[in-house]
């Protein structure tokens, strides 16, 4: 049995969600593994981003956006409202304010001293209904799904533009 592990960064545009196709970082990592027959899950460290596979999608809006990720926005977005004010949901709460004004880095995640840049209970909130990971087959050192099989990295948080890390770990023979 091997194990193989890789990291891909990825940078979030900020004011909307960011979705990225990985699906060639993970056959590549596969391919890179030498590993020809086990299981490849594909994780998300932060707690407003998701992976998740879908079907990859020919069209796209005159903004670049993938017709089935900009359905899937604006069916979450129905669910779950974007965060603009402060009380429209419980989180961020009073004592979360004040424990990241205490941290050494807090101008990083509050500019100024502005907390709407914590307000991204809708992105935590999304990525917990999606999933923060997605386990797939490697068949005959290949990724084993169909051919419009793809996989994708989210970041719902829209307060800023971000470096997001994203693991791919291989197993198997």
């Amino acid at each position: 049995m091997s194990i193989y592990k890789e990291q891909i960064i990825l940078t979030s545009k900020g004011g909307t969600p960011s979705f990225f196709d990985i699906t060639p970082s993970v056959k590549e990592a596969i391919k890179k593994s030498k590993i020809q027959n086990g299981i490849c899950t594909v994780i998300s460290p932060h707690t407003t981003c998701s992976v998740f596979f879908e079907e990859f999608v020919h069209d796209y809006t005159e903004n670049g956006d993938e017709f089935l990720q900009v359905d899937l926005n604006n069916i979450l977005k129905k669910i779950i409202p974007d965060n603009t004010a402060e009380g429209q949901y419980n989180y961020p709460g009073k004592k979360h304010y004040e424990d990241v004004e205490s941290w050494p880095d807090a101008e990083a995640y509050l500019p100024n001293g502005d907390r709407s840049a914590l307000l991204n209970c809708d992105a935590h909130l999304k990525a917990t209904l999606l999933g923060s990971s997605e386990t797939l087959e490697v068949d005959n050192g290949k990724l084993g799904v169909g051919p419009t099989g793809y996989v994708y990295f989210v970041d719902f948080d829209r307060t800023r533009s971000r470096t997001r890390k994203c693991k791919i770990i291989i197993i198997g023979e």
